[in-house]
C-alpha cells in the first residue's frame, strides 16, 4: 500500500467510524477516571450477553459491507489502531472465529464449507469456536478419544470436549475426532464443521476462579456430519490442528502484548499506593515495562519479516512472551497491592485486579502450555533435540 493510499484507506475508515460512533474521550489513562478493569480476558455477565452480542454482530455487519471486513496485514493492524479511538461495541465475539475458525475452513475446507461458512464468520453472522481439547486430552491433543464413524455418505460424532470459549452463542464448531484408533495418535484424526445448534449437541458452562463462565463443556451425542463439512483429508486431522493452534498462539500473543499495554500502569499504581520509593516495587515496574517493551518490538520485527505468515515457532515464541509479561503484571500487582487485590474495600484500581490476577493463570495454558512452547522454540527455532 503506497503512502496515497495508506491515506485515503484511514480517511474512508474514520468517516465510516464517525458515521457510527462517537469518539473515546481521551487516548490518554488518568488513574482513578473511568472503569478500572484491568481482566486478563473480557467477561460478560450471561444475562448481559446477548444484547452485547447484538450490537456487536451489527456493528461487525456495516463494518464488513463497507469494505473492512477482510483486511489483512498492515491494513487490517491500521484499521484496527483506528477503531480502538472510538466507543465501538465490544468485538471479543469473533476473536475465535476470526483468529482460528474461518482461517482453518478456508484452508482445509471443501468448497461447500468455504461457501457456506467463511464470509459468514468474517461478516458476523455466525460466530465458530474451536472444540479440541477434551477431559483427557489438554496439552497432549493427540490423545482425543471423541470418535467420528462413517455412515453412510456422512459420519457421527460422539465425545466431550472442554474448555471451549464461547460454545454457548456459537454457531459452528471446528472440532477434531478420532477416525482410526488401531494408528498411532498422531494418525487417525480428522477435523469437521458441526453444527452447534444440532439437538445432539449439548452445552454446559464452566464456571471459572475469576467468577465468569466463558468456558463450556461440549458433549455430542451423535452428531450427523456431511463429508462436505470435513476438513483436510481422512486420517490426517494433525495438520489442520497445527495450524489452527499456530493461529491460536498469534491470536494469544497478539492479545496478551495488548493485555501488557496495561503495564504502564504500573507506575501509576506505585504512586497511588505510596511505594514510589520502594527499591524493590520499583524493580518490579521497571523489569515489566521494560520486558513489555522488547516483546512488542520483537513481535514487530516478526511482522516486517514474515508478514501475516510468521514461522510456527516464532508465533510460539510470541505466545510465551505475551503470557509471561502478563504473570510479571500479576506478580507486580499482587505485591504492591498486598490484600487490597484480594479484599474489596471499594478503593478505585485496587480489587479490580483480582480478575487478572485469577486469569492470567489461562495464558500459560491455552494453545499449549508454557512447557510445551519452549520444546516448540528449543526444537523449531534453536535447533535442540528433543
Amino acid at each position: 500500500m503506497t503512502v496515497v493510499e495508506a491515506e485515503s484507506f484511514l480517511a474512508d475508515a474514520e468517516s465510516l467510524l464517525d458515521q457510527h460512533w462517537p469518539r473515546r474521550t481521551s487516548d490518554t489513562f488518568v488513574w482513578g477516571v473511568g472503569s478500572d478493569s484491568v481482566a486478563a480476558f473480557p467477561e460478560i455477565d450471561r444475562v448481559d450477553e446477548p444484547a452485547a452480542l447484538a450490537a456487536a454482530r451489527a456493528w461487525r455487519r456495516t463494518r464488513f459491507d463497507a469494505g473492512f471486513g477482510e483486511l489483512e496485514g498492515e491494513a487490517h493492524r491500521e484499521y484496527e489502531r483506528l477503531e480502538a479511538r472510538y466507543e465501538v461495541p465490544d468485538q471479543s465475539f469473533f476473536t475465535i472465529s476470526l483468529g482460528m475458525v474461518a482461517p482453518a475452513i478456508e484452508a482445509h475446507g471443501s468448497e461447500v464449507a468455504r461457501d457456506r461458512y467463511v464470509r459468514a464468520l468474517r461478516r458476523g453472522d455466525l460466530i465458530g469456536c474451536q472444540l479440541f481439547s477434551e477431559p483427557g486430552a489438554g496439552s497432549d491433543l493427540a490423545s482425543v478419544t471423541t470418535r467420528a464413524e462413517r455412515d453412510g455418505d456422512g459420519w457421527v460424532l460422539t465425545g466431550e470436549k472442554v474448555w471451549t470459549s464461547g460454545a454457548h452463542y456459537s454457531d459452528i464448531g471446528e472440532v477434531l475426532a478420532r477416525t482410526d484408533p488401531a494408528v498411532p495418535k498422531h494418525a487417525g484424526m480428522t477435523a469437521f464443521v458441526v453444527d452447534m445448534h444440532d439437538p445432539a449437541v449439548t452445552i454446559r458452562p464452566l464456571r471459572q476462579m475469576t467468577g465468569g463462565a466463558g468456558f463450556n463443556q461440549v458433549f455430542l451425542d451423535g452428531v450427523r456430519v456431511s463429508d462436505d463439512l470435513r476438513l483436510g483429508e481422512v486420517d490426517r486431522g494433525w495438520s489442520v490442528a497445527i495450524s489452527t493452534l499456530t493461529n491460536e498462539r498469534a491470536m494469544i500473543g497478539d492479545g496478551a502484548a495488548r493485555g501488557a499495554g496495561i503495564a504502564g500502569r504500573s507506575l501509576e499504581l506505585l504512586a497511588a499506593t505510596g511505594r514510589r520509593s520502594e527499591p524493590v516495587a520499583r524493580q518490579m515496574a521497571a523489569d515489566l515495562v521494560v520486558s513489555q517493551t522488547v516483546t512488542a518490538l520483537t513481535n514487530r520485527r516478526f511482522r516486517q519479516v514474515h508478514g501475516d505468515g510468521t514461522a510456527g515457532a516464532e508465533v510460539s515464541l510470541e505466545k510465551l512472551a505475551g503470557a509471561l509479561d502478563m504473570r510479571r503484571l500479576a506478580d507486580f500487582a499482587s505485591y504492591v497491592l498486598g490484600a487490597r487485590v484480594t479484599a474489596d474495600s471499594g478503593e478505585w484500581g485496587t480489587y479490580s485486579w483480582s480478575q487478572l490476577v485469577l486469569g492470567e493463570p489461562a495464558l500459560h495454558l491455552a494453545g499449549g502450555t508454557d512447557e510445551v512452547i519452549r520444546n516448540v522454540i528449543a526444537e523449531r527455532m534453536l535447533g535442540l533435540p528433543r
